[in-house]
């Protein structure tokens, strides 16, 4: 008879999110646009969300659109897909703040 016991399952340390020395991280380039409908009451969180995955922001322009009643920002960014699904989740949640994003391989 052969010996039972647990079974090994061997996952790559790559899917782990950990890479060997020489890897690179699948990286994107791509650009954000949020909408803001009540920038006088979202203002500070959206800015500080953006402060807090400032190191993936590339770029950004900010413009008050009166004539819509919004506010609008782009942004140029350059991270992982789960940086990049991180920071614009954190955004969609906030109620009254739209976000679409276009990403390349880059």
């Amino acid at each position: 008879m052969g010996k039972t016991g647990p079974v090994e399952t061997q996952i790559p340390l790559r899917d782990l999110g950990f890479f060997m020395e020489g890897e690179s991280v699948d990286r994107r380039l791509g650009v954000v646009g949020i909408f803001i409908e009540d920038r006088k009451t979202k203002a500070s969180k959206v800015k500080q969300i953006l402060s807090d995955h400032g190191d993936i922001i590339a770029g950004r322009m900010g413009i008050p659109y009166p004539g819509r009643k919004v506010a609008v920002i782009s942004l140029i960014v350059d991270g992982t897909t789960d940086e990049l699904g991180f920071l614009t989740g954190k955004l969609g949640m906030l109620k009254g703040v739209h976000v679409c994003s276009s990403l390349i391989r880059g």
